[in-house]
C-alpha cells in the first residue's frame, strides 16, 4: 500500500470510541458524532435522489448539497478545544441564498399548498420526504449540541433551509415525474 492511500479500518473504534478532528476521543455515542452522523446519513439519501431519473439542473444542485453537508460535518467534527494544522471549510450566506433563489423558482411551477401533502406518489418523491425527515432530525441534533457546545449558526440555518428545499423538490418533482400528490384531509 503506497504512503498516501487510506486503510479503511484503523482498530482504533474498536472499543466505542472515535476521534474528533483534533485528536480529542469520543465515545461513538457523543453527541457531536450523533449529529455529524445523522448528515453523513442524509447525505447518502440526497446522492440517493441525484442518482434518480431528474433534471439536471436538480442533479447539480443536490451534488452541491452534498458538499455543504460535508462542510457541516466537518465542523461539528472539530474539537473546538483543540489547535489545527489546517483550515476547515465553511458556509457562506450565499449557500442558504442558493436554496431559497432554488425553492422559490420552483414554487413559481407549483400550486400553492393548501394541505400539508402525504408523503409519496412516487418513489423518487418518496426519497426527497425521507431525506427532508432526516435534515429535520439533523436540524434539532445541531441546535441540541449547540446548546453547550458552540455550533456556527449558519449551519443550523442551512439545515432549516434545506429541509425546506427538500419539500418543495418532492412537490416539484411530484409534479415533473406527472405522481399524484396528495393532499392530507383531516378527519373531524
Amino acid at each position: 500500500m503506497a504512503d498516501n492511500e487510506w486503510k479503511i479500518y484503523t482498530k482504533m473504534g474498536d472499543k466505542g470510541e472515535t476521534s474528533l478532528i483534533g485528536g480529542t476521543r469520543v465515545p461513538k455515542y457523543h453527541e457531536r458524532i450523533e449529529a455529524y452522523g445523522t448528515l453523513d446519513e442524509l447525505n447518502s439519501f440526497v446522492g440517493l435522489i441525484r442518482d434518480q431519473d431528474i433534471d439536471h439542473h436538480y442533479h447539480d444542485i443536490l451534488l452541491e448539497v452534498q458538499d455543504r453537508l460535508f462542510t457541516i460535518e466537518s465542523q461539528l467534527a472539530k474539537d473546538p478545544g483543540a489547535p489545527l494544522n489546517r483550515d476547515l471549510p465553511g458556509l457562506a450566506e450565499g449557500d442558504v441564498t442558493l436554496l431559497e433563489k432554488e425553492i422559490d423558482a420552483m414554487n413559481e411551477e407549483l400550486a400553492p399548498l393548501k394541505n400539508f401533502v402525504l408523503p409519496g406518489g412516487h418513489t423518487t418523491v418518496s426519497f426527497c420526504h425521507v431525506a427532508r425527515c432526516i435534515c429535520r432530525r439533523a436540524e434539532r441534533l445541531v441546535i441540541k449540541l449547540s446548546v453547550q457546545h458552540p455550533v456556527e449558526e449558519l449551519n443550523i440555518k442551512y439545515l432549516n433551509r434545506l429541509s425546506d428545499y427538500l419539500f418543495v423538490l418532492a412537490r416539484k418533482l411530484s409534479k415533473d415525474l406527472s405522481a399524484i400528490e396528495t393532499p392530507w384531509n383531516a378527519r373531524v
